[in-house]
């Protein structure tokens, strides 16, 4: 074992025997001091060699299977990267991914990294205006797709190969062509830590996709992080619901995992179905999964039965999970979802960690070489402000920029940390809380109000199923906060039930907080990635002249 893979080994070791105690991790953890590695090759190939325990296990909503064993995933993206390498891809070559979960996806990843190319995952609900912009601001010089998603790339601006993965297209070469290389693959480069791995274009609410870079180190080697946050040992079959071509997906159904030597299960699927999603965890007896807030305000509306046997780990990131969400699961199956932050720009930063106690609500505490502060407006330290990460020592799991506005990095790497525009309080107990995105958070009457608060208190409010808060403007207090909800089934946009929504507040929060106006709609607007655009709705309240058919405020629905 070359020294590189074994001082990596020792610190993933190092968290794995302290999973249950979080002191001891994080006080006593240190990135492994490495210059010259290539994750692909220097670790996962040789945990693979001879290694038939299974690495890839896809099962899709008609019950079909796919299944690979380590080992036989190491020869597939073997096989995969000499077929790149013969289409002229090599170091720094940008490739644009655009697959569902299947197969070939996992081994393009793995081939690319073996190259040393530089992968742009891409969501299937792109446009044709998304795709022009990646190509062009991306440099991208291969696409790899399928049949049904190849027209959105015809006639777009570009000088870049082409890969089609299924049936053969005319202008394509045909991705099974790769099984027919070499099963062995030998680098001709050495690969850095520092070399160009990721190039995440982010979710756009504001302006053009920000273009966060990741390096062989910020995310192979930064994701130990998440994988201390999982709870993952060898052996264990992990669920990650997540959409390719987002940072989440090789968060926890890539890196994470693997480092962790677990298999990755995937439930493929064309619609989402919650009942259906409980059968799986049942059925192929995941022991741990993972899921954002969406997903689990779905499930708690189904019947959940009986924990499912094998399962015993619940995470869940993207968002902030409320807390009546957290302890409806509790009381039905037993199991508390630890929640985590991070975002595109790092791996895991903050999180409910195994083996510590879960204050329902609360981020948790930071994670394995991660040091977290809060600042305020004048950059001091504070227990309520700024969420930031100390540079020094500049943790693994930092992105190194944002590839086209270096500017921007400046301002977000500023003063010896690196800001995450979110606004947080810390406890007595070091535990952090989520108070809301820098600019969600507004004043009301001199009160300073955080969306998440009232959100966090809808939730709880019978037939609500989501919710998002935002300022209404107001002429004597400035603004309001409202309340836009979408109801579970069975329940009707009308007065009454505003009224019982209203009533309920009161005995949940502060007048100050409770929201004044409540509108119900079919759906809020989100980001691809499922998040909510409260951008959106902060600009739909400041044009709004008129209220909307199914807008209530408190005088309205009075007694």
């Amino acid at each position: 074992m070359h020294t590189q893979l074994a001082r990596f080994l020792k610190a993933r070791d190092f968290l794995q025997t302290r999973r249950d105690d979080y002191e001891s991790a994080y006080y006593g953890f240190k990135w492994p001091d490495i210059e010259d590695f290539n994750w692909a090759l220097d670790y996962f190939d040789a945990y693979a060699e001879g290694n038939h325990r299974t690495a890839l296990w896809i099962v899709d909503e008609n019950g079909k299977e796919w299944k690979h064993s380590f080992a036989e995933m190491k020869e597939r993206s073997s096989r995969v990267a000499n077929f790149f390498r013969r289409l002229g891809i090599r170091r720094g070559s940008r490739i644009l991914v655009m697959l569902d979960n299947q197969q070939e996806l996992w081994e393009t990843v793995l081939a690319a990294i073996k190259i040393g190319a530089v992968l742009i995952p891409s969501s299937l609900l792109l446009t044709r205006t998304d795709l022009q912009d990646r190509i062009r601001r991306g440099r991208v010089k291969l696409v790899v797709t399928t049949p049904e998603l190849a027209p959105g790339f015809e006639g777009l601006e570009g000088d870049f190969a082409r890969i089609v993965v299924g049936e053969r297209l005319e202008g394509w070469t045909p991705y099974e062509d790769a099984y027919a290389s070499l099963v062995s693959f030998k680098s001709d480069i050495q690969t850095k830590l520092t070399d160009s791995l990721f190039l995440y274009f982010t979710s756009g609410t504001t302006a053009l996709p920000k273009m966060v870079l990741h390096t062989n180190g910020s995310y192979p080697l930064g994701h130990l992080s998440t994988m201390y946050w999982l709870g993952l040992k060898e052996g264990d079959v992990h669920l990650n619901i997540s959409s390719p071509g987002w940072a989440k997906h090789a968060w926890s159904s890539f890196f994470a995992p693997w480092n962790a030597g677990a298999t990755v299960f995937v439930h493929k699927y064309a619609r989402f179905v919650p009942s259906l999603l409980i059968d799986t965890l049942r059925k192929y007896r995941v022991n741990s999964l993972c899921a954002p807030p969406t997903v689990w305000r779905m499930l708690i509306l189904e019947p959940m039965g009986q924990r499912p046997e094998s399962l015993g780990e619940l995470v869940s990131a993207g968002e902030p999970l409320n807390p009546e969400v957290i302890m409806r699961v509790q009381r039905e199956w037993g199991i508390t979802i630890r929640d985590g932050y991070g975002q595109t720009e790092t791996t895991l930063q903050v999180g409910n960690m195994p083996g510590l106690p879960v204050k329902v609500g609360s981020m948790g505490r930071p994670a394995p070489g991660y040091r977290m502060e809060l600042l305020d407006p004048d950059g001091k330290e504070a227990d309520e402000g700024e969420l930031t990460v100390h540079l020094e020592p500049r943790p693994m799991g930092l992105m190194i920029n944002y590839a086209d506005d270096l500017a921007r990095t400046r301002t977000v790497m500023s003063g010896g940390y690196y800001r995450t525009g979110d606004t947080a309080s810390r406890d007595a107990e070091g535990y952090l809380w989520f108070v809301g995105r820098a600019d969600d958070v507004f004043k009301s009457s001199d009160y300073r109000i955080s969306p998440f608060e009232i959100e966090s208190a809808l939730l709880e409010c019978a037939g609500v199923a989501e919710a998002a808060v935002v300022p209404s403007p107001d002429p004597i207090r400035g603004y309001l906060p409202k309340g836009y909800v979408t109801l579970a089934p069975g329940f009707q946009p009308n007065a009454e039930t505003a009224r019982k929504i209203f009533d309920d507040l009161k005995g949940r929060l502060a007048p100050f907080r409770r929201i004044r106006r409540l509108e119900f709609v079919p759906d809020l607007p989100k980001t691809v990635s499922g998040k909510i655009r409260r951008v959106q709705l902060r600009a739909q309240e400041a044009n709004r002249e008129v209220k909307g058919p199914f807008e209530f405020t408190e005088d309205d629905v009075k007694s």
